[in-house]
């Protein structure tokens, strides 16, 4: 609403879109509260082009809003761009919800948090509406009322201000069907103007008609227009409930068009004047003038006006919990039929002085500039739309996603995150996801790897590509290609840091042997190339058996002679452990004389063993020591030259790459070291904290580096400072 001024003033230009008229009103709320209508023109429809509160020739409606809104441009010389609108509950659902919204820790209650614990209910009142809804409609939201606020768990009137470690609210959520917002929003564009605030016709009319210190009695409220009777009932303070009823005015004209034989406009023309003339005067179809005692009239249509009064009373007190109200205000032309608040006051069982027609009455803090204009209760709901501007509760914008019509609260900080939150659209779509995670034991502690990242959704608002975090604009195009899943997680044996740091040593005649460890998978020996699978169970073990050792040095031992561990006999079985000594006789090397391990001399005081023969020369072999899983290994004695050698080709088959490096980073002030990467990019961190990114609660996350914006790809640095945090309401 930033084009429309006068002087300093903002003005607001409210339609009245009615079944039988178009009522525009342009003005303005000084600072003592009182509202000035600068100007205000009335067209009536050329055709019965809406029915019932809904637009049915949205073309027609269309221009008849254009040429309201033309007159409007002439009488107050600027033009106007933006609207605020109302709808009739034609098919209106409401629902009642209890929110909470809790605080890590206690805290002082601002405007901006009252405001989130009221969306925070608006959306979970969506959430029961689309669980029950049962019919062909799609529901939107289009306006609601908090009737109780709570600070744990104690009713107060208002929490600004106050401490509190749980805010809630009880509210209530009104709802229409989509294709009357549609036909609304459709009929205003050919106007050339865009919605600015949509609210719902019994709350703008409530706003004025029952000042809010009335609103402690259980009052309801009646707009008789010429399609629906919509009503809304407060109690202590707030509005407790929302209804119609499909009969109003247009009913009591059908009467007369088809009594009189006369067309819609003419029964339009003699209901009005029968309710402020004697007589009354008319031509029918046949061209033949008629003149008609009022009363005539008023007997013609009693039988309709009681019908609506009573659907009227009936309606509200359902919603009053099956208990009459304590008094019943009116408005609108439908209400002014002779004998419509008479009927309703009995049917209510209320005294006929506590229901009434509310115009100049409630009017009095509106200054009509227009001296022609009568304070009735015809402008009481068109006042109330511009009214209702400026509460600032009912506000919300339109925006297409992916190819879908969503509405959504205008908070003011809105971003694509909101409506695709609002979309449904899951959220694990909107970051990189990861593979299939690897979940396993080793040694009994749990283990998982994760899977690698996916790439990034795509994001684009009105064509153009930006991130998630991009502040929403009315009416845009929104697009998220979603985000791709990353490989499986791969892991082997021998990258677990218990196999490749962790080794045994032992001492053997005197000499240090270094084994690696053994592993069992599922109880199962395998090598380090073993491919770990979801679900297993790794052991590590701490051990060898003095056979095992034989076989990792490739020797032959004979056990006719002792074998003594630390000294003592022991068999072949015997446990060894870590820098446990092994003393034994050597019978036979399964590996060539060169590799073979020099034997120590023979103790003078030990037990003696018998010279062992040299393997012959064709009894040499040329493999390699094999280790206990199978696997060749390297032991001491291996010659320099053939590691070297096997070293270089390996390296030459081996393609060159990085070698994996930490890298510590600040994450909210506290140091976090990213480990296993060459390099890292900043969603790398969300793998080494505890942050719940669909925790959103209608707020934007802040990611930041260094102070500046972040991106989710961009490369990490030692030392740099990272913020992750949601945006506090």
């Amino acid at each position: 609403m930033d084009t429309h001024t006068v002087g300093d003033q903002r003005l607001v230009f409210g339609l009245d879109i009615g079944t039988r008229n178009v009522v525009g009103t342009v003005g303005y709320r000084d600072e003592e509260e009182t509202f000035h209508v600068i100007a205000q023109y009335s067209m009536e429809h050329g055709t019965r082009s809406m029915l019932d509160g809904q637009i049915h020739d949205i073309g027609k409606v269309g221009k008849t809003i254009l040429k309201v809104k033309s007159r409007l441009e002439e009488m107050i010389e600027q033009p106007l761009t933006d609207v605020c609108i109302a709808a009739a509950g034609r098919v209106l659902k409401t629902v009642t919800t209890h929110v909470d919204y809790e605080y890590p820790e206690e805290a002082v209650v601002t405007g901006e948090m009252i405001h989130t614990l009221e969306l925070l209910g608006v959306e979970q009142a969506q959430s029961i509406l689309r669980e029950q809804n049962d019919t062909r409609y799609r529901f939107y939201c289009v306006g609601y009322s908090v009737v109780k606020y709570y600070i744990n768990d104690e009713v107060y009137s208002n929490l600004e201000g106050h401490k509190a470690e749980v805010i809630s609210a009880d509210i209530i959520v009104t709802f229409l069907p989509e294709d009357v917002i549609d036909g609304l929003y459709a009929a205003v564009a050919i106007a050339g103007l865009e919605v600015a605030n949509l609210t719902l016709e019994p709350i703008a009319a409530i706003n004025v008609a029952i000042p809010e210190h009335f609103r402690m009695l259980n009052i309801a409220l009646v707009d008789v227009g010429a399609g629906t009777s919509d009503i809304c009932i407060t109690k202590d303070g707030s509005i407790i409930a929302y209804g119609m009823i499909p009969f109003a005015g247009d009913e009591i004209t059908e009467v007369i068009v088809q009594h009189y034989l006369v067309d819609f406009n003419m029964a339009e023309h003699i209901k009005l004047s029968s309710t402020v003339d004697d007589e009354v005067e008319f031509e029918d179809i046949m061209s033949i003038t008629h003149r008609v005692p009022a009363k005539e009239v008023w007997e013609l249509v009693a039988p309709v006006v009681e019908k609506i009064a009573s659907g009227v009373a009936a309606k509200i007190i359902e919603l009053n919990g099956d208990k009459t109200v304590s008094a019943t205000f009116v408005v609108g032309g439908g209400g002014k039929v002779h004998g419509f608040v008479e009927h309703l006051a009995e049917d209510l069982n209320l005294p006929s002085e506590r229901v009434a027609l509310r115009g100049q009455e409630v009017l009095k803090a509106i200054d009509f500039l227009q001296p022609d204009i009568e304070k009735d209760p015809l402008i009481v709901t068109p006042v109330g739309i511009c009214l209702n501007y400026y509460d600032q509760k009912n506000n919300f914008i339109m925006v297409r996603f992916n190819g879908e019509r969503i509405k959504l609260y205008d908070n003011n900080r809105l971003t694509i995150v909101d409506a695709a939150l609002q979309a449904g659209f899951p959220n694990e779509y909107l970051f990189p996801r990861r593979g299939q995670a690897i979940n396993f034991t080793v040694n009994g502690k749990q283990r998982m790897i994760r899977g690698e990242a996916g790439e990034s959704s795509v994001v684009r608002l009105n064509g153009r590509e930006v991130n998630i975090n991009t502040p929403l604009e009315p009416n845009c195009e929104i697009e998220i290609i979603p985000s791709t899943v990353g490989g499986d997680a791969e892991y082997t044996i021998e990258r677990l840091d218990e196999y490749t740091s962790a080794t045994l040593s032992f001492e053997v005649n005197h000499k240090t042997v270094t084994c690696p460890r053994f592993v069992l998978v599922n109880g199962k020996l395998q090598p380090p190339t073993y491919e770990v699978k979801d679900g297993d169970s790794i052991d590590i073990s701490n051990y060898y058996t003095v056979a095992q050792l034989a076989e990792f040095m490739d020797v032959e031992v004979d056990t006719e002679q002792d074998i003594l561990v630390n000294n003592r006999v022991e068999n072949m079985d015997a446990q060894i452990y870590e820098n446990f000594s092994v003393d034994w006789t050597v019978l036979a090397y399964r590996t060539a004389k060169e590799d073979m391990a020099e034997l120590p001399a023979e103790p003078t005081d030990g037990p003696q063993a018998e010279p062992v023969e040299e393997p012959a020369q064709e009894e040499r072999s040329d493999e390699p020591v094999k280790g206990p899983t199978g696997e060749p290994e390297k032991t001491e004695d291996t010659p320099t030259e053939e590691v070297t050698a096997e070293t270089e080709e390996a390296a030459e088959e081996q393609p060159q790459s990085r070698e994996p490096a930490d890298c510590a980073v600040f994450v909210n002030g506290d140091v976090i070291v990213l480990r296993g990467k060459p390099e890292y990019v900043f969603i790398d961190v969300f793998d080494y904290i505890d942050f719940d990114l669909s925790d959103s609660r209608g707020r934007a996350i802040i990611t930041q580096v260094n102070d500046k914006d972040a991106f989710y790809t961009q490369t990490l640095h030692e030392g740099d400072e990272i913020v992750i945090r949601w945006e506090e309401k």
